[in-house]
């Protein structure tokens, strides 16, 4: 009796991989810009220190604003931006808003060109980018009011009014991108999930199927093909070895039943394996023709099982023919060969639902990516031609 293959395990699902790259991609673009700006920033700050900027105010402010921005990145980067990181850019962009009066210089103000009006724009954008619309929008809002107010201060109407445009366009611009971008992304993994549910679903199936399937071969090739032997009279008294493939059938039916963990699938040596096989069918003569060959444990079950069940049709069908096994190998394949001189038949006129050529043989070949072939003819015989592409 063949070890029951392992179950195919489904793949892992991916947790949300689209929402994955998008949050990948708005944490380091705004980390990134976090601290380009405030490099950049605290460079033109200091260039321009002309009245009514407080340098004693200047200093450390920049000094805190270019500690603030290394660490954001740095903290973005490795941890993701939450809460707590917007909340205090937010905080950190508020306060250098209304210290305008005395952090820039009055000939830089005008024409949106000030290290400030960048500082503003950039924690508007990146609030957009990695909060969600029913904070980020009041964040850029009240980033804009603190511009103003810092602006007005400065006595800078027209700056407060141009830049204020600004920042409100760069809200709700963005917010709207990266809600559009966030509903796309959400059906995207819903669908990727759904994908991978029926993947899984799929899979299961088909290996409950095969699983099913091969507990037919297994009962087909032991248990019904003792009792056909039996129904056609092929027992007419006390047997030894008769008593003896009951018990194997029995084993065979215990084994069914075994849910154990299933061996490895390790390379074994199948010409030992299909020298075995003869002494499962005391009652069939078999000339042995096998070349070693090793192939991996469940390939070797498949084609060693097949093997089994043409032999066991030649006992049920061409009892006292001349029978052969053959095993052979080549660069491409490993090919089996059991062939009788028996009556034949015309393969062309089984029915549909005989069990024995379709799943015991063809079945199992076709499980291990393998095939099988018979040829035979009324009066000619019969070749059943096991195949599998590869070698051990």
């Amino acid at each position: 009796m063949p070890a029951t293959a392992a179950p195919t395990m489904p793949p892992p699902a991916l947790d949300s991989p689209a929402g994955g790259a998008f949050s990948f991609i708005f944490t380091t673009l705004p980390a990134l810009l976090r601290l380009t700006c405030g490099l950049v920033g605290a460079a033109v700050a200091l260039s321009v220190r002309t009245p009514p900027v407080d340098e004693a105010l200047l200093l450390p402010g920049v000094a805190a604003l270019t500690g603030w921005s290394v660490w954001y990145a740095v903290r973005a980067l490795r941890h993701g931006i939450g809460p707590a990181l917007v909340a205090g850019d937010v905080a950190v962009t508020v306060v250098a808003c209304l210290l305008i009066p005395r952090l820039v210089a009055p000939e830089v103000l005008p024409g949106e060109g000030s290290w400030i009006a960048v500082l503003a724009s950039t924690t508007v954008i990146n609030a957009q980018a990695t909060a969600k619309a029913r904070w980020s929008v009041p964040v850029g809002l009240l980033v804009t009011a603190a511009y103003v107010a810092g602006a007005q201060a400065a006595g800078n109407v027209t700056e407060a009014q141009a830049h204020a445009a600004t920042l409100l366009v760069q809200t709700g611009c963005t917010a709207m991108m990266t809600g559009v971008m966030r509903r796309r992304i959400g059906r995207a993994d819903h669908a990727f999930a759904e994908h991978q549910r029926v993947t899984r679903e799929a899979l299961v199936a088909r290996t409950a199927r095969e699983a099913e399937r091969q507990q037919n071969r297994d009962l087909h090739d032991t248990v019904l093909g003792t009792l056909t032997m039996v129904g056609l009279g092929a027992v007419s008294g006390p047997s030894a070895s008769f008593r003896g493939r009951c018990a194997t059938d029995l084993r065979t039916l215990v084994a069914v039943t075994d849910l154990g963990p299933a061996p490895g699938d390790g390379p074994v040596l199948l010409d030992e394996r299909l020298r075995t096989v003869p002494d499962r069918l005391p009652e069939l003569p078999v000339h042995l023709e096998l070349t070693a060959c090793a192939v991996p444990a469940g390939v070797a079950d498949a084609i060693t099982e097949s093997a089994y069940a043409a032999l066991s049709n030649v006992v049920r069908h061409a009892p006292g023919a001349r029978t052969t096994l053959r095993l052979n190998r080549d660069a491409v394949a490993v090919v089996v060969e059991v062939v009788d001189d028996g009556p034949g038949f015309d393969p062309e006129t089984v029915p549909a639902h005989r069990y024995g050529l379709r799943e015991s043989i063809r079945g199992r070949m076709a499980a291990v990516g393998g095939r099988a072939e018979v040829r035979s003819a009324p009066g000619a015989g019969t070749r059943i031609r096991l195949e599998w592409p590869g070698v051990g």
